[in-house]
Order: C-alpha cells, then structure tokens, then sequence
C-alpha cells in the first residue's frame, strides 16, 4: 500500500499574485518527498513559473481551470461565477472525489469556506463548520476556533465546536485529553449571554476526551490557559485580529527603540539572540494555515499575504491532519459525546 500523499493546491489564490505557492511546495517536498501536488489554475501561467522549481515540476500534475476566485468577490458571486471552473471549485471536487488527501489556498476565506461547504457537506452531527488556527502562547501552542466561518452561534454549535477542537488538538499538541474553555467577557457563571452559559452547562458534563475549565476571557488566550480555546467565529476573528495587530505594534515599537540611538544599537548586538528568539516566536509563518473543521474532506486556508515558508507550513499542517486521521478521530469523538450529551 502506497504511503503516497496527495496534495490538491489552489495556484490561484493569494495576493501579489501567489508567488509564494511553487517556493512553498519546494520547501515541503524537500521535507516529505512522498507526496504528489495536483495544481489548479490557469495551466498558462503555472508552467510559466514552474520550470523555475524542477522538483515541484515532478512531482505535480497542473489541473487547467478557466477562472479562479478573486480575492475581494463576494462568496455568492464566486459560486455563482465559479462553479464547475474555478479553481477553487474544481480542487474541492477532487478531495470529495478522493483524487486528493486535502486540499489548500490561499485565495478568499468566504468563497473558500462557502464552496468547500457547498461540496463537501458537513460532517454527520455538526450543524455548522469552523475555522480554527494553531495560536502561540506563553506556555506553547492553542488550538483556538471559530476565527470567521460563521456570524451568530448558538449552544448546539458551541458544542460541535469543543468537539471539532479538542480532536484537532489530540493531533497537533499530541495530548490524549486536552484542556478546553469557552471565550466569554468574565470567568464568573454569571456572566456572558445566554446560549453561552447554556453550552458551559453541558460542557461541565462532558469530560471523556477534553478537560473542561470553564470561561476564560481573552487576556489568558495567549497565556495558554487552556489547549482549546472555543468562540463564535466573529469574536474569535476580532480577536484574532486584534493580536496580530498588537504583535505588529510591538515589532514596530522595538525597530522604534532601537534605531532610536547608537548606545540601543549596541545594546541589541549584546541581545542579539534574545531578539532572534523573539522575532520567531513572533513570525506569523511559523503557525500559518487556519483548518476548516466540521467537513467530510480535509481543508486548509492559508494567509493571503504569506510567504513561501509561510505557505509551505500551511500544507505542512494539512498534511499532519490527513496522516493522523483527523475525521475518523472527529467522527469518533462524536460518538463518545452523545454517550455524555444529547448534542443534537
């Protein structure tokens, strides 16, 4: 039985014209050379890029689309405009098709989730999928969801996205119960709205494969008070974006302080490791790619604005999901809840 991976990549999505795509591919075949690309876009412009990494070349099949998704269209009208031939569209139809292990992108997060959803449907039990990201903390890494594939919530989706985490954070922090919270504005019971505090009722139940901490508010997300941290996926891409915003602030305040004199100058040669450390603890590339949970096929969206270190950790990251069985362990996990729950 062949070990062989299949990887369906989107070539088209990205901004500046996703140069990172083929630099990233080359970075994760040297890591993993058992692995096959299938490449989706215009073939024109692929082969036009692509004899520039041979081994990419070899190891891909380039898949001609008639159009791709832009970046700033709106999700209906990229089905609609889409369907059947954008590359976005025709990757998602080989992993439904099992052609490909997983599919990744790099294009437009609403067009992306609404197409995969559209095709692949969610998974038996899970009302609504999410989106979740791997969050750098003090004490490690955070699986942390709903980042922006949904608007409103209720408890039954809260529930679902516990599940959706915790099995996530089985694979990718390697822990057999993982801890679990839910995001909300204070740790007291009292507080919070009320769906809110109705998934934190059930949640005290439902102890046989995560830990339940109870709330947590969002100055302790990066602390690493918990290994799942669970929110709607508005207040979590708020969030999201609030911290990387604030990682930003503080890079730009250092550059600031040291440029600011030739003693901070020196200063910084002395602390030059310490920087360095800092700094990649900081690189948004390190933890790139947000999984799509909930749906019967493996997706993974990187950032738009990444590179190609950046994009290579996205597939990366797809294909550890696809390696470790993420839907059988979702689909398992499911199971093990309804004997605690009613989770319909």
């Amino acid at each position: 039985m062949s070990n062989q991976v299949n990887i369906a990549v989107d070539c088209m999505g990205g901004d500046d014209d996703a140069t990172f795509v083929l630099p990233g591919l080359l970075l994760t075949l040297k890591k993993y050379p058992n692995i096959k690309f299938q490449l989706f876009g215009d073939e024109k412009t692929i082969k036009s890029k692509i004899s520039q990494y041979k081994a990419v070349e070899n190891a891909s099949d380039i898949i001609h689309c008639d159009t791709y998704v832009k970046m700033d269209e709106k999700p209906s009208n990229a089905i609609k405009n889409g369907r059947g031939k954008s590359s976005i569209w025709i990757a998602i139809e080989h992993l439904k098709r099992g052609d490909a292990d997983f599919m990744v992108s790099a294009g437009n997060t609403g067009a992306l989730m609404a197409m995969s959803t559209l095709i692949l449907k969610t998974i038996s039990k899970i009302q609504r999928p999410a989106i979740a990201a791997i969050w750098p903390t003090i004490n490690g890494e955070s699986i942390v969801l709903d980042i922006g594939a949904t608007i409103g919530f209720n408890k039954k989706q809260l529930i679902d996205f516990s599940i959706l985490g915790a099995s996530m954070a089985q694979i990718i922090l390697d822990v057999e119960r993982p801890t679990l919270s839910l995001l909300n504005i204070g740790e007291e019971e009292i507080k919070g709205l009320d769906e809110i505090k109705a998934s934190h009722e059930i949640l005290k139940s439902t102890e046989r494969f995560f830990k339940y901490k109870g709330f947590i508010e969002g100055n302790q997300i990066g602390r690493g008070f918990s290994d799942v941290v669970v929110t709607d996926g508005f207040t979590g891409n708020v969030a999201l974006k609030t911290a990387e915003g604030t990682a930003s602030q503080i890079s730009k305040y250092f550059k600031d302080s040291i440029d600011r004199s030739i003693m901070a100058k020196v200063g910084y040669l002395f602390a030059a490791s310490a920087f360095r450390s800092l700094r990649e603890k900081m690189n948004p590339s390190r933890l790139n790619g947000g999984v799509f949970l909930g749906l019967n096929g493996i997706v993974i969206k990187s950032h738009g604005k990444t590179d190609p270190i950046g994009f290579s950790s996205a597939v990366d990251l797809g294909i550890d999901m696809h390696k470790a069985a993420l839907l059988d362990k979702i689909k398992s996990n499911i199971e093990l809840t309804e004997k605690e729950v009613n989770i319909d």
